[in-house]
């Protein structure tokens, strides 16, 4: 019979942190965000690292040149979506380049052979492996055509997974990162269609405990990247506080002006068009192609809108003010400091309810 594990599936917004002592040097102006982008032995550095905690997905819908450049001008990362000609996709990755700044590529497990090479001569940092189940022996495949071609002078990360057993195979394969998150994205129904996922909280919190262990034993970090489950600023300072090296957002950057996609007005609003990679849209059979067939045999996104929130340089200078804000409350300076001294506690949806504005007429 089948294995259950009874747990409570968390998410990020059932999390609360508790305030540390704040001292005087705890000031916004001397929080340091950077984060390692691919593994490192202890008492190194790593070969590449991120300013700030941030990369964009590899969706048609999110990361194209303009949302590359923008993003990595401020120390972040896109992965530029592979659903696309692999010529199109490494001028891209040329583009961004040339404004000096870091650009990550998505690959997939059908035509890695053909398509990495172009994205390596392109000038692509690193790779990732965009797949909806990291927990796969094509994904072992993918890395090892990686470090058979050129070693470990290309980085790779892989995923997705959601606990232990996942973590471990794509370290063992040679993963310069582990994305983790199934089902937790705002356009995705993998869940409700297959009945395959787990909570990000829950998945991320498992994970962290294993790679910690993991660096005990062995002397080597392995970042992680916890890909959904954000729906607000809040909930990624829970990730992080939880462990998470940095955060792959959808739907969060594909809000702004610089996404690839349209500027749509219903009812006076505007908005941004937004898809899922395993939506009839994308038609990204590639990462959700079923019994081996080029087609969609069924949908595990949507195709929807998201409110239109003008230049990524607006919404991400406030979102990055409000994390460092909360590691100063939290008594940290660094990210490694925050996972350390972050005290987090479970909350009841009664507490959710009085954290917000309550009991008044808000005026519009």
């Amino acid at each position: 019979m089948a294995k259950i594990i009874w747990e409570p599936s968390r998410t990020f917004g059932e999390f609360l942190l508790l305030p540390n002592l704040t001292k005087r040097e705890h000031s916004p102006a001397n929080v340091d965000l950077t984060s390692p982008l691919v593994k490192f032995k202890k008492g190194e550095k790593p070969a590449l690292s991120l300013k700030i905690p941030f990369a964009s997905a590899m969706m048609q819908s999110v990361s194209g040149a303009q949302m590359a450049v923008a993003l990595g001008g401020f120390g972040g990362i896109a992965f530029i979506f592979c659903s696309q000609s692999v010529q199109d996709q490494a001028n891209m990755v040329k583009e961004t380049k040339s404004k000096g700044v870091l650009v990550g590529a998505g690959v997939n497990t059908h035509d890695y052979k053909d398509r990495i090479p172009p994205l390596v001569e392109a000038g692509a940092d690193i790779l990732c492996i965009d797949s909806s189940d990291g927990f796969s022996q094509w994904q072992e495949d993918v890395i090892k055509f990686v470090r058979g071609k050129y070693g470990d002078k290309v980085k790779i990360g892989a995923g997705n997974i959601v606990d232990s057993r996942g973590f471990e195979f794509l370290v063992k394969a040679g993963a310069d990162f582990v994305k983790l998150g199934v089902g937790g994205g705002s356009i995705c129904i993998t869940r409700e269609q297959k009945g395959i996922g787990r909570g990000q909280a829950s998945a991320l919190l498992e994970v962290v405990e294993t790679r910690n262990k993991h660096f005990e034993k062995t002397g080597v970090y392995i970042p992680l990247c916890s890909d959904g489950g954000v729906a607000f600023d809040n909930h990624a300072i829970i990730a992080l506080a939880m462990g998470a090296d940095f955060l792959m957002m959808g739907r969060n950057f594909a809000r702004y002006k610089e996404s690839p996609s349209k500027i749509v007005t219903i009812n006076g609003k505007q908005y941004k068009e937004y898809w899922g990679e395993g939506s009839a849209r994308a038609q990204n059979w590639q990462r959700y192609g079923k019994e081996g067939g080029k087609g969609l045999v069924f949908e595990e996104g949507v195709d929807s809108y998201t409110d239109y929130a003008g230049p990524l340089a607006d919404g991400l200078t406030k979102t990055l003010s409000k994390i460092k804000a909360t590691m100063c409350n939290c008594g940290s300076l660094t990210l490694a400091e925050f996972t350390k001294n972050a005290i987090l506690t479970v909350v009841s949806q009664a507490s959710i309810t009085e954290g917000g504005a309550h009991n008044v007429v808000v005026k519009p």
